[in-house]
C-alpha cells in the first residue's frame, strides 16, 4: 500500500472546536449529535438516528457485507440531586466524574431556561483540616450566587438537571489538543475524517460502512449494544482513547506503555479479534503508520464488548488513541496521533476482504 496522505485541516479543526465546546452529556447528546451529523452528511449516503440518539452514517447502505467504524459521543457530568435551604446544590456521578477535580471548577447546569452558571465551592484552606475536607461526592457542592432554595428553583433548577463543566477546546505547544470530553468525541471526529478521505479520494467499497457515532458508553455500552442489533455488521473497528502512561503518578508495569506522539495503540483482549487485529497490523506496516501495543484483562471497557458479545458475536477490534488525564477537563492528545489514528482506519477499510472468511475454524 502507498502512503496515505492526510493532514488535519481548517475545516476540520473548526469542526473539532465546536463539537468539544459543545456539551453532550450521557442521556442528553442531541446537540453534539446534531454537530456531528450535520458534518458527516456530505461524506455519506443516507443516515439513521436511533430511539436513543445515536447517529450511524451510512455509505453503500445496499451492499449485504457491512463494516462498523465506531466511537462513543458522550461525555461525563453531573445530576442535580438536592438543594438545600440556603440554595447550594449537591450533585451525583452521571458517568465516570471525578469528584477530586470539582472544588474550583465553573460549571453549566442545563435547565429549560437556558444555561444557568454555577461555581464547585470548597472552604478555603485557613478554615479546613486535610483529613476532614477531601473532596467525596458527598460533600462537593454548586453555587449559583443563591441564598435560598425558592430561589433556585426559581432559575428552573431542579434535580435531575445535568451539570457540566465549562473547559472548552484548546491548543498546547501546537502538539496537542487539549479539551474536557476528548474522551471521545475525538473518537466521533476521526471517524467523521474517515468518511471525509474516502469521499474526498473517490473509493468505492465494496462493502457497506457503518460509521457509528454511539450514546451512553459512559454508562454501560448502552448505545453500542443497541446499534449492534439493528445494524448486524460482519465486522467492527471501534475507536476510543487509553492512557499515556508517561505521566507522573502511573505505574507502567501494571497499566501498560503507551504514550502520545508513538501513535495508535492496538489492543489484544479476549474480545478482540484475532484476524481483525491481523488485518489492522497489516494494514499499518503497509501504509508505515506507526502503532503501539497494549492489552487488556477480561474486558477493554469499551465498546469493543458489546460488539464483539453483540449479534451472536461479531469480530471486533479496537483502536485506541493515547491522552493524558482522561476524564478532567484539561484532557490531551497529541495532534499527530489523531492524524496517523484516521489514516489506520482508512488504510484498514481499503484492505479488507469481504470475501475472505473471518471464522476461526473453517
Amino acid at each position: 500500500m502507498t502512503e496515505i496522505i492526510y493532514q488535519i485541516d481548517e475545516q476540520a479543526e473548526d469542526f473539532l472546536s465546536a463539537y468539544l465546546n459543545n456539551a453532550s452529556p450521557t442521556g442528553f447528546e442531541e446537540s453534539g449529535q446534531r454537530l456531528w451529523l450535520n458534518y458527516i452528511k456530505a461524506y455519506s449516503d443516507t443516515y439513521k438516528v436511533d430511539n436513543y440518539g445515536t447517529v450511524t452514517a451510512i455509505v453503500n447502505p445496499d451492499a449485504p457485507y457491512k463494516v462498523v467504524i465506531e466511537a462513543h459521543a458522550d461525555e461525563i457530568s453531573w445530576f442535580v440531586s438536592y438543594i438545600n435551604d440556603n440554595g447550594f446544590i449537591y450533585v451525583i456521578r452521571n458517568g465516570g466524574s471525578d469528584h477530586m477535580i470539582a472544588p474550583s471548577m465553573r460549571v453549566n447546569i442545563h435547565t429549560d431556561k437556558g444555561i444557568v452558571d454555577g461555581v464547585f465551592g470548597w472552604p478555603a484552606i485557613h478554615l479546613r483540616k486535610e483529613k476532614e475536607h477531601t473532596p467525596k461526592v458527598s460533600n462537593i457542592t454548586i453555587d449559583v450566587g443563591a441564598t435560598t432554595k425558592d430561589e433556585v428553583l426559581e432559575m428552573g433548577i431542579h434535580v435531575g438537571c445535568v451539570v457540566t463543566f465549562k473547559d472548552g477546546f484548546f491548543k498546547l505547544n501546537n502538539k496537542y489538543y487539549g479539551s474536557r470530553a476528548l474522551d471521545n468525541r475525538i473518537g466521533g471526529f476521526m471517524i467523521a475524517e474517515v468518511a471525509r478521505l474516502l469521499k474526498s479520494n473517490q473509493v468505492n467499497l465494496p462493502f457497506g460502512l457503518y460509521v457509528v457515532n454511539a450514546v451512553q458508553e459512559e454508562v454501560g455500552l448502552r448505545g453500542a449494544e443497541m446499534a449492534v442489533e439493528w445494524i448486524q455488521p460482519n465486522m467492527a473497528i471501534i475507536t476510543d482513547v487509553c492512557h499515556d502512561t508517561s505521566t507522573p503518578m502511573i505505574e507502567v508495569k501494571e497499566t501498560g506503555d503507551t504514550k502520545c506522539h508513538k501513535g495508535p495503540v492496538i489492543t489484544y483482549a479476549p474480545a478482540v479479534h484475532n484476524k481483525v487485529r491481523k488485518l489492522i497490523i497489516d494494514a499499518a506496516e503497509s501504509a508505515n503508520i506507526p502503532f503501539q501495543r497494549d492489552a487488556s484483562s477480561r474486558v477493554t471497557g469499551t465498546d469493543t464488548d458489546a460488539f464483539a458479545y453483540g449479534n451472536g458475536g461479531v469480530p471486533s477490534a479496537l483502536i485506541s488513541l493515547p491522552l493524558r488525564y482522561m476524564h478532567t477537563t484539561v484532557e490531551l492528545v497529541s495532534k499527530a496521533d489523531v492524524a496517523e489514528t484516521i489514516k489506520l482506519i482508512y488504510a484498514t477499510l481499503l484492505s479488507i476482504d469481504p470475501n475472505k472468511s473471518l471464522k476461526y475454524i473453517d
